[in-house]
Parts: C-alpha cells; structure tokens; sequence
C-alpha cells in the first residue's frame, strides 16, 4: 500500500469517533496508543487494558449484556454488593414477567381486549417466553486481559512489531494479513471465566469469590506490567 495511502487511512481511522462502550481509551493502555500512533508506519484500531466484568451469558451482542464492568482493580464488597444489585434487577424484573403473564391469563375473549384469538394466544406466548428466559438467566464473571489492534503499513512493520510484543509477555499474538493490509493483533493470556449466577441465584460460596478477587486483580496488573514492556521497547 503507497505510503500516502497508508497515511489518509490512518488519519481518518484516527479521527474518527470512539464507538466503543466507553468512548474512549483505557487509562492504563493510552500512553501506549500514543505513542503507537506516533509513529508514521502505525496506527491503533482497538484497544483495551485488561477488563473485569459481569455478563449475561449469549452468544450474540446484546443491549445490556454487560451488567458490571471494571477496567481497575476490584475488592469483594465491590464484586458482591454488584452481584447482589444483579439479583434484584432481575427479580424485579422477572416480577414484572410474572404480573404480565398473569394478567394475559385472565383474558377469557378476545371482546376483553378487542384483540383477535390468535394475537391473545401470541401475547400469552411472548409473555410466558419472557418469564421462563429471565428465570433461566446466567450471568458470566470474566477477567479478559490487554488487547490491543495495530494497523502497519508493511508485512516487514508487523513482523517487527509482533516479535516486540512477544518479548513483552503478548504470549497470544498474531499477524492478520487481507490484501495489501496488514494488522498485528496483541493479546494477552491473563484470563478468567465462569457461571457466577444461576436462576438468580449466586452459585459460589465468598470465600471462592474472595480468591476470584484476588487472582483476577493479579493478573490484570500483570496485564499492566506487559503493556509498560512493550512502551518501553518502542523507539
């Protein structure tokens, strides 16, 4: 890709708005976005430092699929007070599931409503659907460590790149290719997941809550610690 190119992309990529869920960069990872992006053949596409949150468990993007989320270190009253403001959101809500499937009960006639047959049968199904999905709810606890995109002119710029960022401890790193463009992907392997709340319900006791803490605040400073290696390494 010319040079000029590069550049233009760069700085319309750069100049654009921040669509991610916090609009902007994380504290920890911005000096290295900077100075990334200060260098002609570079530029950053995505980035983060390393995350702490709670989530409903789906496969697909969702509005509110993220019920807590942390980019620092957390303590157990943070982590429990937010579990348990979780747990009754969701009783409320599925309160509000239960009075609605109970009210659709009653309609004995579609004159009740003025509503034909069949839409009464599909408001009680969507009702009773709605109920038995919030019942059935699982909400996820990961700790995700750093990751970070970089856009770079050459295949010779990304492999420099890359290998730096191995040196650093980005174990889980690699060079996306599509054409003529190049994308060195940074990842890290500081990770966690698992069930934390089941039928609204937590379903691990404190104490492993209390190691959870622990462990996950290790390993996002070692995230940290990675993200300062490959700064320094930069020149």
């Amino acid at each position: 890709m010319p040079q000029d190119n590069f550049l233009q992309r760069k700085k319309s990529i750069l100049s654009k708005k921040d669509k991610s869920s916090k609009a902007g960069w994380d504290k920890k990872i911005k000096s290295l976005c900077k100075k990334i992006n200060s260098f002609e053949n570079y530029y950053t596409t995505s980035s983060c430092s390393g995350r702490i949150v709670l989530m409903i468990d789906k496969k697909k993007k969702a509005p509110k699929l993220f019920q807590f989320m942390s980019h620092d270190l957390i303590d157990f009253e943070e982590l429990k007070k937010n579990l348990n403001k979780i747990i009754k959101l969701h009783s409320q809500v599925c309160d509000i599931s239960k009075k609605q499937l109970t009210e659709k009960n009653h309609i004995k006639s579609k004159e009740q409503l003025n509503t034909p047959k069949q839409k009464i049968s599909d408001i009680l199904l969507t009702a009773s659907d709605n109920f038995r999905a919030k019942q059935r709810q699982i909400i996820k606890f990961k700790q995700e460590p750093c990751i970070l995109h970089v856009a770079c002119e050459t295949l010779k710029d990304a492999e420099e790149l890359y290998k730096k960022a191995k040196l650093s401890g980005w174990k889980r790193s690699g060079i996306i290719s599509s054409g003529k463009r190049f994308v060195v992907e940074l990842n890290s392997t500081e990770k966690l997941e698992f069930p934390i709340i089941n039928k609204n319900k937590i379903i691990v006791s404190d104490e492993f809550l209390k190691l959870i803490v622990k462990k996950s605040n290790e390993n996002l400073k070692k995230s940290w610690g990675k993200i300062g290696k490959l700064k320094s390494s930069l020149n």
